[in-house]
């Protein structure tokens, strides 16, 4: 289990948001933190600290100089999503992102677009793709959300599924939109099963409060998932020291 470092950036700041509040059905968005330091800044750091692998996730439009601005500070060290498209993805890769990340551009109108998802592999080869395959849980099921996590498709997480996809990415990223952003521990189910299905590198993200969770996380993934943190850093106003974090997790890598 490594541990994935995450930038995440909203009107051109770097924040922690409750990731299902970007839907139109709440009024607001939540926001539990909202940094004054650059993007840069966190890129520099995970770099010192040898963290790779983590991810920028623009939130929006208007974000790429932010993190354009991460990307130059960490080149190759970072994926980068949101936003993402056959005809864009190669100029992220030339500002330094290792790895881009796609959902709403493959999954379109409730179904993966097979169409969209061999354009751009032809564009930048599977080898620099991540399938963003953030999901919500539905009459005991779970299935890719879409569109800021706005949208349920028709796509459900299952072990065919993921075995289809395998063919086409060199990694999954996986948000628990349920628990994202609000600190009431990982989702154990989803990552138990995940960590059956899949063959390729994947990340969950969504709900780690504690070194405990870590601990959890590991034995019930039998440390076949890697794992990002967000709201529950120091570094992003929560109680769990980054520090500490990176410390365990390489203690385990």
């Amino acid at each position: 289990m490594r541990f994935r470092p995450c930038i995440d950036i909203h009107q051109g700041k770097v924040k922690q948001i409750v990731g299902e509040t970007l839907s139109a059905n709440y009024k607001q968005v939540v926001e539990n933190f909202v940094s004054e330091l650059d993007p840069g800044y966190y890129a520099a750091m995970y770099k010192s600290d040898q963290l790779s692998g983590g991810h920028i996730i623009m939130l929006g439009s208007g974000n790429e100089a932010a993190a354009s601005r991460a990307l130059k500070e960490y080149p190759g060290g970072l994926q980068i999503g949101g936003g993402i498209t056959a005809e864009n993805a190669e100029d992220y890769l030339k500002q330094g992102a290792s790895h881009v990340i796609v959902t709403s551009y493959i999954f379109r109108n409730g179904e993966l677009d097979g169409n969209h998802l061999e354009k751009i592999v032809s564009a930048i080869g599977k080898e620099k793709l991540v399938i963003d395959l953030s999901c919500k849980q539905r009459e005991g099921k779970w299935y890719v959300v879409t569109n800021q996590w706005k949208t349920f498709s028709n796509f459900e997480l299952n072990q065919e599924n993921i075995q289809k996809l395998e063919g086409y990415c060199d990694e999954f990223l996986v948000h628990a939109v349920d628990v994202e952003g609000k600190r009431s521990g990982v989702q154990e189910s989803l990552a138990r099963q995940l960590a059956q299905w899949v063959h390729i590198p994947t990340t969950y993200a969504g709900g780690a409060r504690s070194i405990e969770d870590l601990e959890i996380f590991n034995k019930l993934t039998k440390g076949k998932l890697d794992i990002t943190i967000g709201s529950a850093l120091d570094i992003f106003g929560g109680n769990l020291p980054y520090k500490e974090v990176v410390a365990f997790c390489k203690q385990l890598f």
